[in-house]
């Protein structure tokens, strides 16, 4: 593909500068690493930009600290680019599925409701929906209203939804879908998670 053209033109009647400031949903699945750090890289750019910033944690536990809260809530106090909105919904590991999971339940919902309020009122430019993928897949939220208020959200609202398992309508709704691969991983030789690493 030559640089800066696309390979089809879509005969949609927009101009190429309407098409290409079109708000995006963008997906990050797959059993390999690097979803929400993917993610969370956007957000930089997003702040780089002066975009308002909701980061909403679905299903991780809300006293797991992670290293890009930090650094992402200190960005966006320090009076440059833009404002940064942390919402943590979970109490457990997202990849682990346990008998006490009515009140992660209850909370993802909790947490969906909040993102539909923000879209609605256009709170933020960037939404980054971290491990949301696993509450649709795991029926808590459902997908095809999820795709519906994706769809009708008002102005240029980018979303970013991360997580394994992104189930199929989704995938197939979404503008940007990369699934994230595993080729080699030292937990696999049983090395635990490190500092700097994993969080």
């Amino acid at each position: 593909m030559p640089q800066g053209q696309p390979s089809v033109v879509p005969e949609d009647g927009l101009t190429t500068r309407q098409r290409r400031n079109r708000p995006l949903v963008v997906v990050h699945t797959g059993i390999g690493k690097g979803k929400s750090t993917a993610a969370f890289g956007l957000a930089l750019r997003a702040w780089n930009q002066g975009w308002p910033i909701g980061v909403f944690q679905f299903v991780k536990s809300a006293k797991w600290k992670v290293g890009e809260e930090n650094a992402l809530r200190v960005l966006g106090a320090c009076g440059e680019g833009g404002s940064v909105d942390w919402h943590k919904m979970g109490e457990g590991w997202s990849w682990v599925q346990r008998d006490e999971q009515l009140d992660n339940e209850e909370k993802a919902r909790e947490g969906w409701e909040q993102v539909k309020r923000d879209l609605a009122a256009e709170t933020y430019k960037l939404y980054v929906l971290d491990e949301f993928a696993y509450p649709m897949h795991w029926g808590w939220v459902d997908v095809d209203e999820v795709v519906a208020v994706l769809r009708d959200r008002p102005g240029t609202q980018h979303v970013v939804i991360t997580g394994r398992n992104a189930p199929e309508k989704l995938v197939e709704f979404a503008d940007l879908v990369t699934d994230m691969s595993k080729v080699k991983h030292p937990m696999d030789a049983g090395q635990k998670g490190q500092r700097g690493i994993e969080w």
